[in-house]
């Protein structure tokens, strides 16, 4: 394992969070699953995080940072493997990546074109993402998510109240997972794998 590895993330730090949601006893309707949830959700973001900030620092260049991210998710994004047959746990997984997955790519655009050029605030964007989701045009909604956030990376603040209105899909999931890249910009402490 590189040192740049185990300072952003590893398969390990990955494998302990599978190990104990396989642990758990989850109810994907309580309280304490949706915390799990999003403690995994929120450790993976703060790498993301992390590998942004030493990008916009001068510590890594676009070339290592791209490859940092690549590292990350593949180890985030891979197929979770439980030793016993477990649907809670890989929903709720499943959950993670998919809320992660407009992350990494905003994460990418971020480093390889800066912050998108927005005709309008970024609630609007998640609006016409929701809109586009509706119509079933999923690459439209995903790259609406992204351009806004690029613009939360860059430190622009999104008022999450715009998802009241919106039904509950990819494109709420997207936003949860732009909430939490952004919260690891703000306070980028590690979360702790509970006992």
């Amino acid at each position: 394992m590189t040192e740049a590895e185990e300072r952003y993330y590893s398969p390990e730090r990955w494998q302990n969070w599978l190990t104990r949601v396989e642990e758990e006893d989850l109810d994907l309707e309580s309280e304490e699953t949706g915390r799990l949830l999003m403690n995994i959700q929120n450790d993976a973001a703060i790498a993301l995080a992390k590998i942004l900030t030493a990008y916009d620092e001068g510590t890594l260049s676009e070339e290592e940072a791209l490859d940092e991210l690549a590292t990350v998710h593949d180890i985030v994004m891979a197929e979770a493997e439980f030793e016993s047959e477990n649907e809670e746990g890989e929903i709720l997984i499943g959950s993670v990546q998919t809320s992660l997955t407009c992350a990494f790519f905003t994460a990418e655009e971020y480093l390889i074109a800066g912050p998108s050029e927005l005709e309008d605030d970024v609630e609007a964007y998640v609006l016409a993402a929701a809109d586009a989701e509706a119509n079933d045009d999923l690459d439209a909604a995903l790259g609406y998510i992204v351009q806004m956030g690029t613009n939360v990376v860059d430190g622009e603040e999104l008022d999450i109240s715009v998802l009241d209105d919106i039904e509950f899909g990819l494109v709420t999931e997207w936003v949860d997972g732009i909430e939490s890249l952004k919260s690891g910009l703000s306070e980028p402490e590690v979360v702790e794998e509970e006992d």
